[in-house]
Parts: structure tokens; C-alpha cells; sequence
């Protein structure tokens, strides 16, 4: 196993040990706070989480409620939405900004935590995804497929 990956497991084990929301998906509702260590893709970003005193593991994130464009898509309009949406993230994130994870969950295959994120000015990093046109509502069901413009 990878040492990400490895650094992952253990953070959805640590927030899923901790006290957790009722329903049927296990939410820790934080804040935990996170440092930024770089920003994947429009849709995700690492980070070095401190999920209590004296303890930081780094972890994916998977911001909450949408889906950008995918960066190894076969679709070269894509590839380039999916450029633009990374750099707009990256124009609000840079490296060794601290941001607040919300209602943190491990995702579907638990490679990574899906969470709110809210940046260090206190907006919520999914609205500004959405409102700037760079990504779409997500639920965690069936993703809306990008249509490629034919060549």
C-alpha cells in the first residue's frame, strides 16, 4: 500500500472512531482545521489535517456537492474545463492555507474523505465551484457526463 493511501486509512479510521452524527451515512461534523499541501483537481485537494492536539495526517479530500471536470479525460474540451477549474481552485488555495473540513465521511471506497470545505476567508469552496460555472451539483449518485463537442 501507498503511503498516501496508508495516511488516508488511517484518517477515516480516527474520524470514524470519533462521535458521530445519526443517519445513514457516519458524518464527523468537525471543524477539524487542515493545512493545504496541494490542490489535485477542481474537485480535490491534499491536505495535512489535524484532527486533535498534536496529531496531523495527511488525506485526500473530496470537496463536497460537486463534480468538476476529470484532467485525464480523453476529451480535450474536458481536459481543458478541467484545467480551469483546478486553477481556479488553486487562485483561492495556495500551499500552507489553512481551511475547515465539515461533515467529514469517508467516500465510496474510502480512498479519501469527502468533506465541506471552507476556506480561509470563510466561503464554502463548493457554492464558489458552482457559482463560477466550474463544476456542477454532485450527490455521490450517477455523475453527469461532460458532453465532448464532436472533432
Amino acid at each position: 500500500m501507498s503511503r498516501p493511501s496508508r495516511k488516508c486509512t488511517l484518517l477515516c479510521a480516527v474520524f470514524m472512531s470519533l462521535p458521530l452524527s445519526a443517519g445513514a451515512v457516519e458524518i464527523f461534523a468537525g471543524p477539524v482545521s487542515a493545512t493545504v499541501v496541494r490542490v489535485v483537481d477542481g474537485d480535490t485537494i491534499a491536505v495535512e489535517a489535524r484532527p486533535w492536539p498534536g496529531q496531523i495526517v495527511e488525506t485526500l479530500v473530496r470537496v463536497r456537492g460537486v463534480d468538476t471536470p476529470e484532467l485525464r479525460s480523453s476529451c480535450g474540451a474536458e481536459k481543458e474545463a478541467a484545467n480551469v477549474a483546478r486553477d481556479y481552485v488553486v487562485s483561492l488555495l495556495n500551499e500552507g492555507d489553512r481551511v475547515e473540513l465539515r461533515a467529514i465521511a469517508g467516500d465510496k471506497y474510502f480512498g479519501r474523505v469527502v468533506a465541506d470545505v471552507d476556506l480561509p476567508d470563510h466561503r464554502d469552496l463548493s457554492a464558489l465551484l458552482i457559482a463560477g460555472g466550474y463544476a456542477v451539483p454532485y450527490d455521490g449518485g450517477r455523475k453527469i457526463p461532460f458532453v465532448c463537442p464532436s472533432s
